[in-house]
Order: C-alpha cells, then sequence, then structure tokens
C-alpha cells in the first residue's frame, strides 16, 4: 500500500509557490502526480517533502500573447482537450496521455519536467519552436525547449525555479503528431514524431523515446526542405536517431517505425 510521510507545502499563489521553492530547494515538486505516484510506489523515489502546486491558479491559464499563445505550466491534459484555443498538436498529444483518468490530472508541466524521452508532449514542444518561462524569487527566465533536456531525467531547471509557462510561437505548415505504442490507451511510447513543414523554407522532424532525450532531426530536415524524396528523408531520419533495446521494443524496431511514419506522413499530403 503506498505510504508517505513527507510534509506537503500547498501554496495557493504563484509568489507563495516562489518564496516556497527558494526556501526548500530539495522538495519535490508536486503538480498532477500522475509519475510521483508510481515512482512512490515502486520505492524509487523517497522525498523529504513536497510543494503541491495544484492549488495555485495561475499556473492554469491558457491565453494569446503577443507573438503565440501562453501555456500554464499546470494546465492538465483535459484542459488543454477542451479548450477551443489549444494548438491542434497539443491536442493531439494530450490526448495520448494515459486514458481520461490520467488526463484529468496529469500537467503540461509534469510532463516536461519528468524528462522522459518516451514524454508523449515534448516532440511537439521541439516542433514548435516552444519557450519554457522558468521562473524564480530572483526573476524570470525563458528557455528554448530545443536547450531544455540535457539527458535523461536532467534538465536545465535550477534548484530554486519553478516551470510556469510554455511559449508556443505563430508558425504555419503541414503539421502532424503520431505515438506508437502496445495499445492505444495507458501505454508508453515506442516512439512519438511531431513534425512540421513549410515547403522549402522550414522543417521540424521531432521525436521522443528514440534516444536519451526527445530530439530533432537536422539533417533530415535540411533534406526535405532542399526537396528530398520522402523515402530519402525517412532513410536520413533513420541514421540520425539513436534508439535502445528495452523491454517496451527494440532499436530496429524503432528505427524502422520512426522512418515509416514520416515517409507515410510526407507521402499523404
Amino acid at each position: 500500500m503506498l505510504r508517505c510521510e513527507a510534509p506537503v507545502h500547498r501554496p495557493h499563489s504563484l509568489e507563495d509557490a516562489l518564496v516556497l521553492r527558494a526556501e526548500l530547494p530539495g522538495a519535490t515538486i508536486l503538480a498532477g502526480g500522475t509519475d510521483i505516484m508510481v515512482y512512490l510506489e515502486a520505492g524509487q523515489l523517497r522525498p523529504t517533502e513536497f510543494i503541491d502546486l495544484s492549488g495555485v491558479p495561475a499556473l492554469r491559464a491558457l491565453r494569446s500573447i503577443t507573438g503565440g499563445q501562453y501555456y500554464g505550466a499546470g494546465l492538465t491534459c483535459t484542459d488543454v482537450v477542451r479548450s477551443p484555443h489549444t494548438h491542434p498538436l497539443i491536442r493531439e498529444a494530450a490526448l495520448t496521455v494515459g486514458a481520461v483518468q490520467i488526463q484529468n490530472r496529469a500537467t503540461l508541466g509534469g510532463n516536461i519536467c519528468n524528462s522522459s524521452p518516451a514524454g508523449d508532449t515534448l516532440p511537439v514542444w521541439l516542433a514548435l519552436k516552444a519557450d519554457f518561462e522558468l521562473a524564480s524569487v530572483h526573476g524570470r527566465r525563458r528557455v528554448p525547449a530545443a536547450r531544455f533536456w540535457r539527458g535523461y531525467k536532467k534538465t536545465e531547471m535550477r534548484p530554486h525555479e519553478i516551470l510556469v509557462a510554455i511559449i508556443v510561437p505563430p508558425l504555419a505548415g503541414y503539421m502532424h503528431f503520431r505515438k506508437v505504442g502496445t495499445r492505444l490507451a495507458q501505454s508508453i511510447a515506442k516512439v512519438v514524431f511531431a513534425g512540421r513543414y513549410v515547403p522549402g523554407i522550414d522543417a521540424a522532424l521531432a521525436f521522443g523515446a528514440v534516444g536519451p532525450v526527445p530530439m530533432r532531426c537536422p539533417e533530415a530536415e535540411r533534406a526535405l526542405i532542399a526537396g528530398a524524396s520522402p523515402a530519402e528523408v525517412a532513410a536520413q531520419v533513420e541514421k540520425e536517431i539513436s534508439p535502445i533495446d528495452d523491454v517496451r521494443s527494440t532499436q530496429d524496431y524503432r528505427r524502422k517505425v520512426a522512418g515509416n511514419i514520416v515517409r507515410t506522413w510526407l507521402e499523404s499530403r
């Protein structure tokens, strides 16, 4: 039975949350808790105390801003699925996170900060060239999604910081999201992909679960912009990614599936 005696601090404003974070840099941040509860049950996490952000309304904002859209890090997957203002690529990714019960709890910020290479939403932020807004009692700063994940379970966040928002710029192009797992729901991705393409101008081919961090394929993107065929772009994707064998799949399967996803998408435009 799940049991944890660590005290839980529950701020009700962002200002209070940032003060707590400064005072308790070693505390575990709790947003939706969908991953943390699993770690606790498995004995993989032994927190000394929690900072529960679920009661901070400012973290659940979703609005248009100059130069794009602002997504509060505390928005749940259900929040973004239901909002008419959500970017279609983000909505597609949110719909693949667990089942409805998980989507009701899981947050955008939790998915990002958990820093799993198989996180369902992570390639989307890369494809959309998003910035992550980090805050502390000392101020705010933005980190591009492309620089946020440093390694498995490692991020650019500092101990006194909280992820407060994701900023998505307005981008054009053909877009596509695809997750491949054992089942349609409640399945960890074997391969997850988010793509964006403006013919002859710009492209983003972003993957999760095919390397230690979510990644783009810059050589394949350049080939696509230059007019390479879907088969040629897919072959380059297979060269650039670095999947592994694990309990969910093999590196050969992941490599072939990643290439097939890209080829099929480009051929269907």
